[in-house]
């Protein structure tokens, strides 16, 4: 469910529809029916199962760090950093991109302090519940 969750664009419709399929897994997981009137909380605490948004996030900062600590010229650090020059902007809000995510949680400054890895560790862990709360 989460294979290449690395590269999604977190959107609070999508963090809602993954959680609503989250808990429906979870039910079947227990034999429940949503006529059984068990809240997510009990649910929850009998799977000992993680949050799936949070997971995604902590996911998505790890390879976040990992791309900014590139050294090479990899496709990957390329596209990262790459703003389209030419062509006309269309109508509308701007799509939202992968990096957009990470600029609004962790600042525009956030490829410097991935250069070191246990700085980026300690600050991503205060982000994610930030993250839950947005997505």
């Amino acid at each position: 469910m989460t294979y290449g969750c690395q590269t999604w664009s977190m959107t609070k419709a999508v963090g809602q529809k993954l959680r609503v399929a989250q808990r429906a897994m979870e039910r079947k997981m227990l034999g429940l029916k949503l006529t059984d009137k068990i809240s997510c909380k009990e649910i929850r605490n009998k799977t000992q199962v993680s949050d799936i948004v949070q997971y995604i996030a902590k996911q998505k900062l790890k390879w976040a760090g990992q791309v900014a600590r590139l050294q090479d010229n990899r496709w990957t650090l390329r596209v990262t950093e790459w703003q389209p020059r030419n062509g006309k902007r269309s109508r509308g809000r701007q799509a939202r991109r992968w990096r957009d995510d990470i600029v609004r949680t962790m600042g525009n400054t956030w490829t410097r302090e991935a250069k070191d890895r246990e700085e980026w560790r300690r600050g991503a862990e205060g982000f994610i519940l930030q993250w839950m709360d947005r997505a």
